[in-house]
């Protein structure tokens, strides 16, 4: 069986976000990028699955700039067999994002297919959703546990809700969505570092792959949150109250 998992190159999680003067988006230039930590997730439970001997190839896909060849290749040293980048240099949105994955399942036919539940760059959460929609496979939504049963072509998923823990079947192919508490990816090795820059990416455009883009979302502008005024302290339960009903207006 065949695992392809897709990746997106973000803004890192540990770099302090700037809008752009005009507001119109933030800053990217010259800013540090890395891999979505959610699809790094991903990345890590479809290299667990294999090394159990359970698939027999992993490939990573990343849609993007040219830029995003670099995040293919963290995935090739983190373990992936082989990567595939779709280039754009727009920005897509989650419906022409799962279009074109629909468009490579088609080429690379694979069992399974897994992605971060979101990006920590536009918290969309939709991709994944929007992807077994297409292609009409059943999908394992924010997974804590995946347990594949290779004899009865079944995932079984663990995936947190609001009031707990729910568990699903799947027959495969199916398109499992990975949460934080599924595992802990692994560090890319200096080794297998140097082994990914040999490892094949293969490229593809949208128009290679019969997708048309079209924005369905317009960004009308992007603004900071309104920065938090300090707190004060209060002597009394009387006076707390007092603030909150006349000052606050929460109660």
């Amino acid at each position: 069986m065949k695992i392809m998992v897709a990746i997106k190159r973000v803004i890192d999680y540990a770099v302090k976000i700037r809008v752009k003067p005009d507001k119109t988006g933030v800053e990217t230039q010259n800013v540090k990028m890395s891999m979505n930590p959610f699809c790094e997730i991903a990345l890590e439970e479809a290299l667990r699955i294999k090394e159990a001997k359970l698939a027999s190839e992993v490939v990573a896909v990343s849609m993007g700039p040219s830029q995003s060849v670099d995040t293919l290749r963290t995935g090739l040293a983190m373990g992936a067999d082989r990567g595939i980048h779709v280039e754009f240099n727009q920005t897509l949105y989650p419906l022409s994002v799962a279009k074109i994955l629909r468009a490579l399942v088609e080429v690379e036919k694979p069992g399974l297919l897994l992605l971060g539940k979101q990006a920590i760059d536009d918290d969309c959460n939709q991709t994944g959703q929007m992807i077994a929609g297409l292609l009409n496979w059943p999908q394992g939504t924010f997974a804590s546990k995946v347990i594949l049963d290779k004899e009865k072509q079944v995932a079984t998923v663990d995936r947190e809700v609001d009031d707990g823990i729910e568990t699903l079947s799947l027959n495969l192919p199916a398109v499992i969505t990975t949460d934080l508490r599924l595992n802990q990816p692994r560090y890319a090795t200096l080794p297998n570092i140097m082994k990914a820059k040999s490892k094949p990416i293969k490229k593809f455009t949208p128009q290679e792959l019969n997708v048309e883009i079209k924005s369905d979302l317009e960004v009308v502008q992007v603004t900071e949150p309104p920065k938090r005024k300090a707190g004060i302290l209060v002597s009394s339960v009387d006076e707390l109250i007092d603030k909150l009903k006349n000052e606050a207006n929460v109660i």
